[in-house]
Order: C-alpha cells, then sequence, then structure tokens
C-alpha cells in the first residue's frame, strides 16, 4: 500500500484565471482545431467535442445534427449491422466512430460491415483499460484496420496512455468514474480525478505525438474550457447532450391544458441495471451495477444546447487572449479554490 500526496483535480476544484487580451469579440476566435492521427498520417478538422457511445445519446441522430457544428459522435454499439451499413453509407457520417467492446461477436460485427462499407473511425471501449486482453486487442484492431482512426480507453494514467498509444491508438479516452450517471467509484472505490487525469495523460501522448479525449465530468461548458485548457484534445460529453430530440431515451409527458407535453426523458449508464437488463437480460452473478437511471429534463433539439457549449468555449478563450482552440492549454492559469483558495496551479 502507498499513498500520494499531491493533489489531484476535478474540475470543480480550479478555475481559470483571467489574462490580459487583445480579443475584442467571441467571432474574433476560432473554436476548431486540425489534428493528424499518429498511426493513419490522417488529418481531421473541426470542433473536438464527442458525443458518449450511450445508447441515449450516441445516435445516427445526433450525428447528423452535430455534423454542421464539426462536432463528432461515437455512435453506441448495439445497432445492428444493416443500420449501420445504411448509416457509413450517409455523408452525415463522415464525423462518427464505430462504436465496439472486445467480445468476438463486436468484432464479427465490425468485419461485416466494414466489408460492405469502409470505417475510418473506431471507437474500442471498456470501462477498465488497465487489461492486457484490451491492450491485445487494441494491437488487433490497428493490424486489422491501419487506415482507421482508432480511439481506445478508458484509462486515467499516464503509463497506461503510452501502452495504448504503443498498441495502435490514435486517440486515448480518459476517465474513469467522472459520469453523472456512473457509480464505479461509489462501487468500487476505484477512479481519478478528471481533470488531473486529463493532465498528466495527455502529457504523456502529446510526448508521443498521440491524442487523448475528456471522457466524463463536465456539467457545465465551462468545463469544456478547463478540459481543454488541461491539455485534452477531444471532450466526449454524455449528460450535458442528453435529454433531446436526437436522443434514444425514454420521454415522459404530462398533460397541461388538455395537451401532452413532454418534460423528461430517461438517461442511464452503461453499466447501469437499466442497460444491462435491456442488453444482456440482467446483471451478471459476478458483478454489480455500476451505473444509475435518472430522469432529465426534456431540452428539444440540441441545435441550442450546442450553441451554448460552444459560445462558452469562445467566450473563455476571449478572456484568456487565446484566438484559436490549441492556444487555449499555453494560455490557461488554473487556481485551485476552496480548501486550496488561491493556490496557483498552472503557468
Amino acid at each position: 500500500m502507498r499513498i500520494e500526496n499531491d493533489p489531484k483535480l476535478d474540475f470543480r476544484d480550479v478555475l481559470i484565471r483571467p489574462k490580459r487580451s487583445t480579443l475584442g469579440s467571441r467571432a474574433h476566435v476560432d473554436v476548431n482545431r486540425t489534428f493528424r492521427f499518429a498511426h493513419t498520417g490522417k488529418d481531421w478538422t473541426g470542433f473536438p467535442l464527442i458525443a458518449a457511445n450511450m445508447d441515449v445519446v450516441g445516435t445516427m441522430a445526433m450525428a447528423r445534427a452535430l455534423l454542421k457544428h464539426g462536432a463528432m459522435v461515437a455512435l453506441h454499439k448495439h445497432y445492428n449491422a444493416d443500420d449501420l451499413v445504411a448509416f457509413f453509407r450517409e455523408k452525415e457520417s463522415a464525423n462518427a466512430f464505430y462504436s465496439l467492446g472486445t467480445t468476438d461477436s463486436d468484432h464479427d460485427k465490425l468485419k461485416h460491415v466494414h466489408k460492405q462499407v469502409p470505417i475510418s473511425k473506431i471507437c474500442l471501449d471498456v470501462a477498465n483499460g488497465y487489461t492486457e486482453k484490451f491492450v491485445d486487442t487494441v494491437k488487433a484492431t490497428r493490424e486489422a484496420f491501419p487506415d482507421a482512426a482508432i480511439m481506445a480507453g478508458n484509462v486515467v494514467t499516464g503509463d497506461m496512455t503510452e501502452a495504448l498509444l504503443l498498441a495502435g491508438a490514435d486517440i486515448v479516452k480518459v476517465g474513469i468514474g467522472p459520469g453523472s450517471v456512473c457509480t464505479t467509484r461509489k462501487m468500487t472505490g476505484v477512479g481519478y480525478p478528471q481533470l488531473s487525469a486529463i493532465i498528466e495523460c495527455a502529457d504523456a501522448a502529446h510526448g508521443l505525438k498521440g491524442l487523448v479525449c475528456g471522457d466524463g465530468g463536465c456539467t457545465v461548458p465551462g468545463d469544456l474550457a478547463k478540459a481543454y485548457g488541461g491539455g485534452a484534445d477531444f471532450v466526449m460529453l454524455g449528460g450535458m447532450l442528453a435529454g433531446h430530440d436526437e436522443c434514444e431515451g425514454e420521454i415522459r409527458y404530462e398533460e397541461h391544458d388538455g395537451e401532452k407535453v413532454a418534460v423528461g426523458m430517461t438517461f442511464y449508464g452503461m453499466s447501469s441495471d437499466t442497460a444491462m437488463k435491456r442488453y444482456s437480460g440482467g446483471v451478471a452473478k459476478y458483478r454489480a451495477s455500476e451505473g444509475k437511471t435518472v430522469e432529465v429534463p426534456y431540452r428539444g433539439p440540441v441545435e441550442d444546447t450546442m450553441q451554448e457549449l460552444m459560445g462558452g468555449v469562445r467566450s473563455a478563450m476571449t478572456y484568456i487572449g487565446a484566438v484559436s482552440l490549441k492556444e487555449v492549454p499555453k494560455r490557461t492559469t488554473f487556481i485551485m479554490v476552496g480548501s486550496q483558495l488561491n493556490t496557483v496551479f498552472g503557468s
């Protein structure tokens, strides 16, 4: 047993210190970035936000809606092969990841789809990215799909970030337990404060020309700015994109003045009782649920939410004088708040 005494931070533990700026308007900043995927040599340009591969949020409808903003979607892995083939033939699939786990059936379905339509972006997703089996899966997927950008995770430490990149991942997904409907920290005692995880994993990844995606923990637009400031290349959102028309959650209606009005939508973690009953017939005897089911307010089309998210990031950039999103980490100084009030962490 050992104890690490250096501080580890979540988004709520810090604020970004403003800096002198020549920017006069949010309209003068660029929230798009261009990345080169290390293993394919291909470039991608857009707003580096990814809708999570949760069955309520990671939908084809969400992919179509976010494409106009240059954002991405990791599709959930429960679509059937025929629907996936039809979708990836659409031009609207340009920013969509095909998601899968480590089972043989997952990979057989991917190969079946790929034979009919090329898959250029793959998300290998497991709750625990620290197993040898997962590293081997990343290696095998890279060998089978040499031209695809591969995102793999989840991990929270620099050593495993490096291991996944060297195994063939282009993007490492960072986060264990920070999601709003994830109960991994409560059930297992395992986790890592999300901002520190991003900072440490980004530092490890960028030394190998790899990229990281901060997955989970964002609850307000300012958290995206903090994630980018900490070095996240991409940010993945679940709860903040839930409750919209483009989601596939069950909608709850109430009657007002004789008319049915949508007021809420179901949202749940992919390791929750709800998800496991839906896709696996229930929680296996050897494990426990590590997610919960909640109702989020019904919020209509995702368009307004995207404007709010992108507007928050633009505004943060004007406060620190960052003309482009690429400059944000260099222009960010974090100030720890609360019990560590006025302690500066950053540069």
